[in-house]
């Protein structure tokens, strides 16, 4: 697992590697072994999930700190092009007239033939974009006179301007050929790339930013430009779909010096900006769920995961065997403090009173040396056999947090299986038929009624099902042509190869990954063309690196998650199509992949470099570095975006795998359960539900030796994760000999989706069987007919050899 490894590929000794960054490096080391295994001594994690992270870190990292030097090449390119044409005056002391004047000048400088002016140009743009951070003398400043200038360039169609330079960039192939033909790819072959992705990035993500504080005309413009950015203005398709083009130029090998990070980064924003985050996504929810007349959704799941607190994580398998050592030395105690959870972990005194319990120890199952300990469930499972003062005892939440939730084919299942066994016959879909059923019974059904939900996906399931069943009595489909809508038609021709790039990408990424040859090489816009020659610029290089791979995970896991809960939202089978390519592409093994590394060591990496964020470095006297200073790192508990990386990551897992039989197989064939346990050691409260969800659907395949060991994990499941009544997840009595076909499963899946794309998107190959004919001779006959020019010049000619020369036997024909 090389979470931590000198990535970067510089030739270091045995001292700079000490030194690297990201050496495991965790907030928490008050006792390195115990540090290192990620045991409960760690504090709750202060993290609230959100679309993105503060403004000024989702700007810092949009920079490499290798392009740092670069910052001061913008601001000499702008100052050169102000003096020419304004007077001593700042930028900040104009008036709008004369900035709109200067701006249109630069616009007007960016169709210059000459590639190295137009750069310069491009630069000054950029400049503008950053603040005109010169002139200021404070972060908050710089952000302020960021959001003016480009509220002022996007007014006057800067963006229209960049994306065309874009698209000339994209074909370059001079450029192109130039870089497969390198044989190291490094920060200057993107250049023209990088500026241009700069200035667009930062476009988008300040005017997404909403302030209450902003004047009504950007209120207008903010709106304008979110349309135009999902409409196809763009060489007729959204400016997201160019960027997955570029996406997969870059993993074909035809542009390998493409700045990927930046490209995921302005892919990201626009996909959240043009679709909206998870906050809209809920209210598009409920709105839908209003139209297709459905009752509405029994709790808000965005405040109940924020509400959750985290559970303990359960103990390591090491921490077992050092407690199994004490055991033998010392004597059981009769008292044990309840607050103390060293002396916790000594002695169990749950297990003490359950000789039992004594075998799972010693089981070989890898998993089974694993008990949990969970404080904060133990009250609610059994009750403490010495009594405690009250000022000692937990408080627990009543009730649990979510509505049970009962789907319709649940209620048919349990129907048939109780006519079968009290009357011995079967009605079918029949749910409101119980005559002859005992009465206990007839209340189980209608608690099961009560608790019924009926999703928006099975409503489009069943709409499709029935245009599929009368293609020509059920009418035409209205479809609205929102964002999501015109994104899905436009990734659609060329989605598999979207998804194979991203998780091509994802893999490259991957702490866990090892360098390969035939790999993609990820650090295009991260390497400078000189490599580092002492120590401290081989560690700020380390940091950077590993920094870089970071933010592309964020990026992509991302994108992936956006993408398939929108999809879901607007049609089923566009979530699944998504889906199903994603699952072919082994994404599920490789996010296993990803997790199966020292969870708490990526969750609190230091691969951060503070004094060296934008905009603070621009404002700021940089002090001098020192290998203490980045040793040290910040003093943050966590790194922000490792764990919503991780988050999203879970998440996209559960899409996969949700209601899908061969695939969550896939995660008890890869062996998930020992991976995803060690990631319930992070204890914040959505991580946990998302990795308690994914042992939840693989617990009754797991064996019974495995839920008798993990009790505990199945407490917490029980505590945090939605109960379906009917479902005994915890036992796998009906599912023991199910068979596993996965591909007649996915095959099945495959077939509905490859009918409703052609049905809907596939105009030129509409069966001929279905299409309407005209039967009528008049209106045949008068039908316009456009003939061609030859035609009509040689039409007499026509006549006489195809009609006139020809014998007619009239008596035939009328016959």
């Amino acid at each position: 697992m090389d979470v931590g490894g000198n990535s970067s590929g510089l030739p270091v000794n045995n001292k700079q590697r000490a030194m690297l960054p990201n050496k495991s490096r965790g907030e928490f080391t008050r006792n390195p072994r115990k540090d290192s295994e990620g045991l409960s001594e760690s504090p709750d994690l202060e993290f609230e999930y959100a679309d993105t992270d503060k403004w000024a870190a989702e700007l810092s990292e949009l920079y490499s700190y290798t392009e740092g030097p670069e910052f001061s090449l913008n601001r000499q390119c702008f100052e050169v092009e102000f003096r020419t044409h304004v007077s001593d005056k700042r930028w900040t002391e104009l008036d709008e007239s004369q900035q709109r004047a200067h701006a249109m000048r630069l616009l007007d400088g960016l169709e210059m033939i000459a590639r190295e002016k137009r750069l310069k140009v491009a630069r000054a743009i950029l400049y503008m974009a950053q603040g005109t951070f010169a002139e200021c003398s404070s972060e908050a400043e710089v952000q302020h006179w960021m959001r003016y200038n480009i509220f002022l360039l996007l007014d006057m169609g800067t963006f229209s301007a960049l994306v065309e330079l874009l698209n000339m960039e994209i074909d370059n192939s001079a450029a192109c050929s130039n870089a497969v033909r390198k044989p190291a790819i490094s920060l200057a072959d993107s250049t023209d790339l990088r500026v241009l992705l700069n200035i667009m990035y930062l476009m988008v993500e300040t005017i997404q930013q909403d302030d209450p504080a902003d004047k009504p005309e950007w209120k207008v413009i903010r709106e304008t430009f979110r349309a135009e950015l999902g409409a196809p203005l763009y060489n007729n398709e959204p400016i997201s779909v160019m960027l997955f083009g570029m996406v997969t130029k870059f993993c074909s090998g035809h542009a390998p010096h493409f700045p990927m990070k930046k490209v995921l980064l302005l892919l990201w924003k626009s996909i959240l900006f043009t679709l909206g985050g998870f906050e809209q996504l809920q209210s598009i929810k409920v709105q839908k769920r209003e139209e297709l007349g459905l009752p509405p959704l029994p709790e808000n799941s965005i405040r109940v995961i924020r509400s959750m607190r985290a559970a303990s994580p359960p103990a390591s398998a090491s921490d077992l065997i050092e407690q199994q050592q004490k055991r033998a030395r010392r004597e059981h105690k009769s008292l044990i403090k309840q607050d103390n959870l060293d002396a916790f972990n000594e002695k169990d005194p749950y297990k003490a009173d359950d000789s039992r319990e004594d075998e799972d120890d010693n089981d070989d199952n890898d998993n089974s040396i694993e008990p949990e300990t969970f404080p904060l469930e133990r009250d609610e499972v059994m009750p403490p056999p010495i009594p405690q003062p009250p000022s000692e005892r937990v408080s627990f939440p009543k009730g649990l947090p979510w509505a049970p939730k009962v789907r319709e084919k649940d209620i048919e299942n349990f129907l048939e299986s109780s006519r079968s066994k009290f009357i011995g016959y079967t009605l079918g879909n029949d749910t409101d038929t119980v005559v002859g059923l005992p009465r206990p019974i007839h209340e189980s059904i209608r608690t099961l009624k009560q608790h019924k939900y009926i999703s928006i996906a099975e409503i489009q399931i069943a709409k499709e099902e029935e245009f599929q069943k009368t293609p020509l009595s059920g009418g035409e489909e209205d479809v609205e042509m929102s964002s999501i809508e015109l994104l899905y038609q436009g990734i659609l021709p060329s989605l598999p190869q979207y998804m194979i790039a991203l998780l091509k990408i994802l893999l490259a990424a991957a702490p866990t990954s090892k360098a390969k040859t035939d790999s993609i090489n990820i650090l295009a816009d991260v390497l400078p063309e000189e490599m580092p020659t002492t120590v401290l610029q081989s560690m700020k290089l380390g940091v950077d690196v590993n920094r870089h791979k970071e933010i592309i995970v964020k990026a992509i896991s991302a994108i992936l998650l956006l993408l398939l809960k929108h999809f879901k939202l607007n049609h089923i089978y566009q979530f699944e199509y998504m889906a199903q390519h994603l699952v072919f592409a082994n994404c599920i093994p490789l996010i296993l992949k990803f997790f199966n590394q020292n969870i708490m060591s990526y969750i609190t990496a230091k691969n951060s470099i503070s004094v060296l964020d934008f905009p603070h470095c621009v404002v700021n006297e940089l002090p001098e570095l020192t290998a203490e200073s980045l040793e040290a790192g910040d003093n943050n508990q966590f790194c922000w975006r490792n764990l919503f990386s991780c988050i999203n990551l879970l998440r996209i897992l559960n899409k996969l795998t949700k209601w899908k039989h061969s695939r969550t197989m896939m995660l008890v064939v890869f062996k998930s359960a020992p991976i995803l346990k060690r990631a319930l050691k992070v204890k914040q409260a959505m991580m946990q539900l998302y990795v308690l969800k994914l042992l939840k659907v693989q617990t009754k395949y797991l064996g019974r030796q495995w839920r008798k060991s993990n009790m505990k994990t199945m407490s917490a499941i029980y505590q945090k994760v939605r109960h379906r009544l009917n479902d005994d997840w915890a036992y796998g009595n009906d599912l023991d000999a199910r068979p596993w076909d996965f591909q007649a499963e996915e095959c099945a899946l495959r077939a509905n989706i490859e009918r409703f794309n052609s049905r809907r998107y596939d105009n030129s190959q509409s069966n001929p069987d279905f299409l309407p004919v005209d039967n009528c001779l008049q209106s045949v006959l008068g039908q316009r007919v456009d003939l061609p020019e030859d035609f009509q010049m040689n039409y007499d000619l026509w006549l006489e050899r195809e009609v006139f020369s020809k014998p007619i036997s009239w008596e035939e024909l009328l016959q």
